[in-house]
């Protein structure tokens, strides 16, 4: 039987704070960290501690220096952007994990430890030594916050873990029915994590919680690998860009088809933007600089383009060139929620657009 248990009375936490100490104390309401127990601790409490804070004033540079790649990035009504990206922490999440709620009374961003598993172990060594533990006695995990594909809602996840077993692979094994499993691994940090936060929450001031009852995937430092062959700790947990099929937004992927990757030089030349609610005029001039972009400078000096309320005509002396662009151009525009379609008179291609967004 599984156990959670919430660690009250933990105070706001600031830089240099004896963050062993404090857990230690907390645990003591619960009958103190026993073996076969798992830690689990929001990143935040570890953010604090290591005095990962920047103004809020300057999130967005902020955000930048964590982000590996940008994945989809969006417009709100407001006129927000909201950026999913590769995190320099390893997960794919909004704003590389950059946050400004549960920061404490400063008006503040705290970013993610760069590496949580490291952090995990540290906290994993001296929380057993002062409790009088041995090794094997005690797993950490470090969690966040986020979204899921294809699901409403976040949830936390195992952003660093240390003393175990993160994935419980059941693949070659069988089913209850006898029948042969060939994908099922079960992410055990990240259930646990979650597990965790509903004793946890995000309003009540409680980052930290005791999981007792999972002692089967406790493990000595250095055994965690033995399920998965992906390494230890949780970033073993990210899906590599080899294996994902969706390493970019649907927008997204089709500006980096035409060689735009989100965030690039290249999409910052073309003027790209994160897809928001634009005119479409200001969609097609992107469509139209975008689909320029892949064509060589010599193939592109005698093209003529005319943009009209809704239509482009494109014209030019040699028909290849011109095949290209267009095949280009309709790409591009779809990219920007709009569809084309093309008539040709004389020399010219006319395209008449259609706004698919409702």
């Amino acid at each position: 039987m599984l156990t959670v248990l919430p660690l009250t009375g933990i105070p706001e936490l600031a830089q240099g704070d004896d963050l062993v100490g404090i857990l230690l104390a907390a645990a003591e309401t619960a009958g103190g960290i026993r073996a076969g127990d798992v830690l689990v601790v929001s990143s935040k409490a570890l953010s604090k501690v290591a005095g990962l804070r920047a103004p809020a004033a300057s999130r967005e540079s902020v955000v930048a220096a964590a982000t590996v790649r940008v994945v989809a990035e969006r417009v709100t009504g407001s006129g927000h952007v909201t950026r999913i990206v590769e995190s320099a922490a390893g997960p794919v999440m909004a704003a590389a994990g950059v946050d400004a709620s549960n920061v404490g009374p400063a008006d503040d961003v705290l970013a993610l430890p760069l590496d949580a598993d490291a952090d995990a172990a540290a906290l994993r060594e001296e929380l057993t030594a002062r409790a009088g533990l041995s090794d094997g006695d005690l797993a950490v995990v470090v969690t966040d916050t986020a979204g899921r594909p294809w699901r409403v809602g976040q949830t936390d996840f195992a952003l660093g873990a240390s003393g175990l077993r993160v994935l419980e692979d059941h693949r070659g094994g069988q089913d209850a029915d006898g029948r042969g499993l060939a994908v099922t691994a079960r992410a055990i940090a990240d259930e646990l994590a979650a597990a965790a936060d509903l004793v946890k929450g995000k309003v009540d001031r409680i980052p930290a919680a005791l999981v007792r009852g999972a002692d089967r995937w406790v493990v000595p430092a250095g055994q965690e690998a033995g399920c998965h062959d992906d390494g230890a700790g949780a970033r073993s947990l990210v899906r590599g860009r080899g294996h994902d099929w969706f390493s970019h937004g649907t927008h997204e992927a089709v500006w980096a088809a035409l060689g735009l990757p989100p965030g690039s030089a290249a999409a910052t030349e073309v003027g790209l933007v994160p897809l928001g609610p634009d005119p479409l005029l200001p969609r097609t001039i992107r469509a139209v600089r975008a689909a320029m972009h892949g064509l060589e400078e010599d193939a592109a000096d005698g093209v003529g383009l005319d943009l009209g309320d809704g239509t482009i005509e494109i014209s030019g002396p040699d028909p290849f060139v011109l095949g290209r662009l267009v095949a280009r151009l309709e790409v591009a525009l779809w990219a920007e929620g709009l569809a084309a379609e093309s008539q040709t008179v004389g020399a010219t291609i006319a395209l008449t657009l259609t706004d698919l967004r409702p």
